[in-house]
C-alpha cells in the first residue's frame, strides 16, 4: 500500500478545515430580464417576432428561456415566470479547506484508509464486478476540474458545457471547488497510485457548469443542463444543489410545472436524476405549503445524508455508525428516496471531527484582479452535506447501468432502492428505502 502518514497528511494549504453542509441553496432575487416561457400555446418564431432573444431552447419540455422586456412576453398571452437565481451554501468556514499532499486495486489508493464512505459501501468488492465502464454521468454544479490528476481520465471536455454564458467555458472549477469534489466522489481514479477512489472510476464525467465565480445559478440554466444531459445520453445527472423553502403558489407553481416536465422527460429517456435533499434539518413531509426544488420533483432520486461520529478516533472507535443520519440532513417520508454517505459531525470531537466528513478531490480556482482565470490548485479535502451524498448514488447508478446497460431509469432506481440496507436504529423517514449499498445492487 502507498504510504499514508497522518503527520504529513495534515499539512495545510490554508488555515481552515473543510466545512459542514455544502450543497443546499437559498433563493435570491428574481430576474427582471430573463424569463421562462411556456410554448404550448405559441412558437419560437412568434416569441422572436415579439422582440425576445432565445437563451435556451428547451423544446423537449415546451419551454423557451428568453431575455427581453416582460411587456413583450405579456403580449403573447402565454404562461411565463421570471428566472430566479440561487446561491450555493458554502462551508461554515469560508477559508480554504484542508488539502493533502500528494494502484492497481482500489484499496491501494493512498487515501482510501480515510474514505470511510467507500469502505462502508464495499466499493472494492463492487469494482470486482464493474468500475462503471461505458457509462456517462453529468455533474451539474460549479464546474469540474478536468486537469485534476484524479479526474483527468474521466472528464469529457468536448461534451462539457458552460450554461452561464460568463465566458470561462467548461472543464474547469470556474464557479468554485464544489463541483470537483462532487465529481471525485463519482469517478476519482482508482488505478493511478495516487489520491482517492471514486465509486465509478470507469464512468465518463461531463461538466455542466451552472455557477459563475462568486455568482449565482439560475433556475433556467439548471433546467437547460438537465435537458442537455438527456440529449447527450447521460446515464445519470447529479444535482448537488437546490432551493428551500419555495412556496407552492405563484411563481413556485410555474416552476414546479416546468420542473416536473423536465424530470419526467429525463426519466423517460433513460437519464436518472440524482438530487441532494438539502441541509436544513427539515422534515420535508410536514413543512407546510412549501417545497424543496428540485429534490421534491417527480421521477428523481432524492438523497439524504448519513455519516459516522468518531471515525479514526483512536482506540475508542466509532461513537455512532456510518449510517447515522447526519445532523443537518433534510428528511421526510415520501420526500427522501435513499440515504447515502454525506458526512457527519459532533462538537465533542473538535480535534478530529473532519474525519467524519467526506474526503475527495478539490480544485480551488484563482483569478487576477480583473477576473481573468489564472488556473487552479489541485488537492483533496473534507466536505460534508447532502451534496456529498448525492454523487454516491450517481456513482452507484453508473455501476448498475454498466453491468446492465439495458435497464431504463426506473429500473436503475428500483435496483438501488430495493437493494438498500434497512436500518432499524433510526427512523425510516431519514432514509426512504434505506441506505445505499452498491455492492448489493450489483449482486
Amino acid at each position: 500500500m502507498a504510504g499514508y502518514n497522518r503527520r504529513s497528511f495534515l499539512k495545510l494549504s490554508g488555515t481552515a478545515l473543510g466545512g459542514i453542509a455544502v450543497g443546499s441553496s437559498v433563493t435570491a432575487a428574481a430576474s427582471s430580464e430573463r424569463f421562462l416561457v411556456d410554448t404550448t400555446k405559441t412558437s419560437q418564431s412568434e416569441v422572436e417576432a415579439a422582440g425576445l432573444e432565445v437563451v435556451h431552447d428547451l423544446h423537449e419540455i415546451d419551454v423557451l428561456v428568453v431575455s427581453g422586456a416582460e411587456s413583450d412576453i405579456e403580449s403573447l398571452g402565454v404562461d411565463y415566470a421570471a428566472d430566479s437565481r440561487y446561491s450555493l451554501d458554502l462551508p461554515i468556514d469560508q477559508e480554504s479547506p484542508i488539502t493533502a499532499e500528494g494502484a492497481d486495486e482500489t484499496r491501494d489508493e493512498p487515501y482510501y484508509p480515510i474514505q470511510w464512505d467507500k469502505q462502508a459501501q464495499d466499493i472494492p468488492e463492487a469494482h470486482e464486478i464493474t468500475r462503471g465502464e461505458d457509462t456517462r454521468v453529468s455533474i451539474i454544479d460549479t464546474g469540474v476540474a478536468a486537469g485534476h490528476p484524479d479526474l483527468a481520465h474521466a472528464v469529457n471536455e468536448d461534451l462539457s458545457q458552460d450554461f452561464t454564458g460568463d465566458g470561462y467555458g467548461a472543464g474547469g472549477p470556474y464557479g468554485g471547488y464544489h463541483g470537483t469534489h462532487v465529481a471525485g466522489i463519482v469517478a476519482a481514479n482508482d488505478q493511478n497510485d495516487a489520491g482517492v477512489v471514486g465509486s465509478a472510476p470507469g464512468t465518463e464525467i461531463v461538466d455542466c457548469r451552472v455557477f459563475s465565480p462568486s455568482a449565482l445559478a439560475s433556475f433556467a440554466d439548471i433546467l437547460a443542463a438537465m435537458i442537455y444531459s438527456v440529449r447527450i445520453g447521460s446515464d445519470a445527472a447529479n444535482l448537488s444543489l437546490g432551493a428551500y423553502p419555495y412556496a407552492r403558489q405563484g411563481q413556485g407553481k410555474f416552476y414546479g410545472k416546468v420542473l416536473n416536465r423536465t424530470t419526467t422527460y429525463a426519466n423517460s429517456e433513460g437519464t436518472l436524476l440524482v438530487i441532494a435533499a438539502g441541509n436544513d434539518a427539515a422534515d420535508l413531509q410536514h413543512d407546510g405549503n412549501v417545497v424543496s426544488l428540485p429534490a421534491e420533483a417527480a421521477n428523481v432520486v432524492s438523497v439524504s445524508a448519513t455519516g459516522p461520529i468518531g471515525f479514526m478516533n483512536g482506540g475508542e472507535g466509532l461513537e455512532s455508525p456510518t449510517y447515522t443520519p447526519a445532523k443537518y440532513t433534510n428528511y421526510g417520508t415520501n420526500a427522501v428516496d435513499i440515504g447515502a454517505p454525506g458526512g457527519n459531525y459532533d462538537a465533542d470531537f473538535p480535534a478530529g471531527y473532519y474525519y467524519d466528513l467526506v474526503f475527495n478531490t478539490i480544485a480551488e480556482p484563482q483569478f487576477d484582479s480583473d477576473g481573468n482565470y489564472q488556473g487552479a490548485s489541485y488537492g483533496y479535502a473534507w466536505l460534508a452535506g447532502t451534496s456529498m451524498a448525492a454523487p454516491q448514488v450517481a456513482g452507484a447508478a453508473a455501476l448498475v447501468r454498466s453491468q446492465n446497460p439495458g435497464l431504463n431509469a426506473n429500473q436503475v432506481r428500483k435496483t438501488l432502492t430495493s437493494s438498500a440496507d434497512t436500518v432499524e436504529e433510526f427512523d425510516k423517514t431519514y432514509y426512504g428505502s434505506g441506505v445505499l449499498n452498491p455492492y448489493a445492487a450489483l449482486k
